[in-house]
């Protein structure tokens, strides 16, 4: 399994825990949009619970570029180390 098909996963387990959905698949092209209840306080929840799992801090100017959630993996796979 590569480090993003492993990120994959645990950032799968995050956002079902984070928006109380043990059904939810994630995708690449996913936004806010897309996801019931992701508002701005899940958003800084998700954040917060990325960080914490994937062993990293995220800047505030980081987040704020963040399109969709495959640009979120990116810079998990990037910068974690866990």
């Amino acid at each position: 399994m590569s480090k993003r098909d492993d990120y994959r996963q645990r950032l799968t387990t995050v956002f079902r825990e984070v928006f109380d959905d043990d059904t939810l698949e994630i995708t690449d092209e996913m936004t806010a949009a897309d996801v019931d209840g992701w508002d701005s306080l899940t958003h800084v929840t998700l954040v917060v619970s990325c960080e914490k799992v994937f062993g990293l801090r995220l800047s505030p100017a980081q987040v704020g570029r963040l399109k969709n959630v495959g640009q979120m993996l990116d810079v998990l796979v990037e910068r974690g180390t866990r």
